[in-house]
């Protein structure tokens, strides 16, 4: 089962798979950019995967008992703010997940 040949077929099979999933919706929809459908899943698709991961993300957090999610609040607000001050996606996303994991390291909060 772990033969290398096996191995290579696999890794073949997914990456083709993968590139025809993200070619399909250019080659389908080639010329239709001005269509409203497009126009407002490019809106709204953005904001709403953004708020499912936050939502998935906090889905377990612990609010009955210490910390009370102190850890998950203080990045949650900081992601947030960062967002909010540069309008950048990207630094705030990775200004929060630092806060995170440093505090997870670090033993704050816990």
């Amino acid at each position: 089962m772990t033969d290398i040949s096996y191995l290579l077929g696999v890794i073949a099979v997914m990456t083709v798979a993968t590139f025809a999933t993200r070619l399909f919706p250019f080659v389908v929809l080639k010329g239709k950019g001005d269509h409203p459908t497009l126009d407002f899943l490019g809106r709204y698709m953005p904001p709403a995967v953004m708020t499912i991961l936050v939502l998935y993300s906090l889905k377990s957090v612990e609010l009955t008992s210490a910390p009370h999610g102190a850890n998950e609040l203080i990045a949650l607000s900081i992601t947030t703010a960062v967002h909010l001050w540069k309008r950048n996606s990207l630094l705030s996303i990775i200004s929060g997940t630092i806060f995170y994991m440093t505090a997870l390291q670090q033993g704050l909060f816990l």
